[in-house]
């Protein structure tokens, strides 16, 4: 059994996951839901990255998880100004 580390928050009204390790997102209408799409998300990386040689993998930087954790600040400051 493989351990990752996972990001939830709630963005827009609906819950987003992201998987550290592996830059894969996850999405639904509840926690449970989102982290159960992760789960499934990476379960089928992993199969396609086993079996093909081509396939990039990184981890996600600090700056590209700055990025996810304030999408929706700039979504509110956008509707805050009226331009969303």
């Amino acid at each position: 059994m493989n351990f990752y580390t996972v990001v939830l928050r709630k963005n827009s009204g609906y819950w987003v996951t992201l998987c550290l390790e592996n830059g894969i997102v996850g999405q639904g209408n509840s926690q449970e839901d989102a982290i159960k799409k992760l789960q499934e998300a990476i379960e089928s990386f992993e199969i396609v990255y086993e079996s093909e040689s081509n396939i990039y993998k990184s981890t996600v930087s600090i700056d590209e998880l700055h990025e996810f954790l304030s999408v929706e600040e700039k979504e509110e400051d956008l509707e805050q100004f009226g331009r969303c």
